[in-house]
């Protein structure tokens, strides 16, 4: 793991790995583009026939083998798992579906004006896709995750796709209530759940992690197929200047392990600490062997001349989880996905049971966005109610703007409405 300082003899060296951080930008695809692009119009040309081929040739999916995973199949998964991941599975379930109600955006009416209400009125999108990934890792925490909220919300139509899913992801999708499952995964489900095709019909929104091909299949699709960002491979940060060097260690690794992209980083101005960690990080990650690759490839320690530095560098990188030392940190937050506060908090208790979402925004997006959430699954309707007298206050208001604007239809409309044609 790389020890670099940002101030001192490798100050050019520490600023050259920023700037480099900072060009992860919201996730580079241009290395996959032209295979995604030849299943994207395979798909779409070919439909179901399209969608199979590479479902055989990526996803093992054989001949014979339904598409649609029946709901039979999900409750024998369930059956057959052990009770206390089956209670696992609930509490989870449980306080992602809390936070999400507790998320949920209120219907609401504001008096604007005597006569004029304005105000907001709250629906569902009618169809979501949540995608699963089925490589290194089961994720049945991800189905969970994906589909909970959409319940929340009242999502009528909830599409699941996930290649080759195991049993817990199968067994999760029981405990769901999920009815429409699709054995296949990558680039090929993006774009059958966002084209459609006989067998998957088409949905309004795409979400959930993904490889660099998921990624790539979701940005491409994006004119046709709402998505909820381009989550690329897993960051970590930890800013931390009193922390236990073992622990922050433990969420390092935990996080590596995940990709061999993962960005796992440590920004501190107590040298002492970071060396600490160093050191852990390579006792703890020497039987991890994913951990152990990506940590070498991008796993780095900044040593910042000030605490401030160290705050502001964290807030450059804008990561998708953020560890920091306690409440009095969140002041100082301002771009993160997540954030994990005190020794106590480790960041693999928000991948599964604390309740806020783990599909969370990576390569800087957490610039402009937060996590996954409720607000994905549904529509803030704006309203406006006139009556005669509230036309007749507010109408010449919107006159003068109208004809500043050389709009004389728009102008027309509002002085018929009120009588008071020319």
């Amino acid at each position: 793991m790389k020890l670099v300082r940002t101030f001192g003899r490798s100050a050019k060296t520490a600023a050259a790995l920023i700037e480099s951080l900072e060009q992860r930008g919201a996730v580079s695809t241009a290395s996959v583009e032209p295979v995604v692009r030849k299943i994207v119009a395979d798909v779409r040309k070919g439909g179901d026939a399209g969608l199979r081929r590479y479902a055989a040739k990526f996803d093992g999916l054989g001949p014979k083998d339904a598409l649609l995973v029946s709901r039979e199949e999900m409750q024998a998964a369930w059956d057959e798992t052990a009770p206390e991941l089956q209670l696992a599975m609930q509490t989870a379930q449980a306080n992602i579906r809390a936070f999400a109600e507790a998320q949920m955006p209120a219907e609401w009416t504001l008096d604007a004006a005597v006569g004029v209400k304005t105000g907001q009125i709250v629906r569902p999108l009618a169809s979501v896709g949540c995608y699963v990934p089925g490589g290194r890792y089961p994720l049945p925490s991800t189905l969970l995750m994906t589909t909970t909220p959409a319940q929340v919300a009242g999502v009528e139509r909830i599409v699941v796709c996930s290649p080759k899913p195991a049993k817990e992801t199968l067994a999760a999708a029981w405990l769901a209530g999920v009815t429409e499952f699709y054995r296949v995964g990558g680039a090929q489900a993006i774009a059958a759940m966002a084209l459609g095709t006989a067998t998957v019909g088409r949905v309004d929104k795409i979400v959930g992690p993904g490889n660099l091909y998921v990624t790539a299949a979701k940005i491409m699709l994006s004119s046709e197929c709402g998505i909820d960002m381009p989550a690329g491979p897993t960051e970590i940060v930890v800013t931390s200047e009193t922390g236990h060097a073992a622990g922050i260690a433990a969420d390092l690794v935990a996080q590596a392990e995940h990709d061999p992209e993962t960005l796992a980083v440590l920004i501190t101005s107590n040298a002492a600490l970071g060396q600490a960690v160093a050191n852990e990080v390579k006792l703890q990650a020497k039987a991890n062997k994913l951990a152990k690759i990506s940590i070498r490839a991008r796993g780095c320690i900044f040593v910042t001349a000030t605490v401030t530095e160290a705050q502001e560098l964290t807030n450059r990188l804008a990561p998708e989880h953020l560890s920091v030392d306690s409440v009095k940190d969140l002041k100082w937050v301002r771009n993160a996905g997540s954030v994990f506060v005190g020794p106590y908090a480790p960041q693999s208790m928000g991948d599964y049971v604390s309740g806020p979402n783990h599909v969370l925004p990576t390569g800087r997006v957490g610039r402009v966005r937060g996590g996954l959430s409720v607000m994905d699954y549904v529509k803030l309707i704006t309203v406006q109610t006139y009556t005669r007298a509230g036309l007749k206050a507010l109408g010449p208001h919107a006159i003068a703007l109208a004809e500043a604007e050389g709009l004389v239809g728009h102008a027309e409309s509002v002085r018929v409405k009120m009588g008071a044609r020319r």
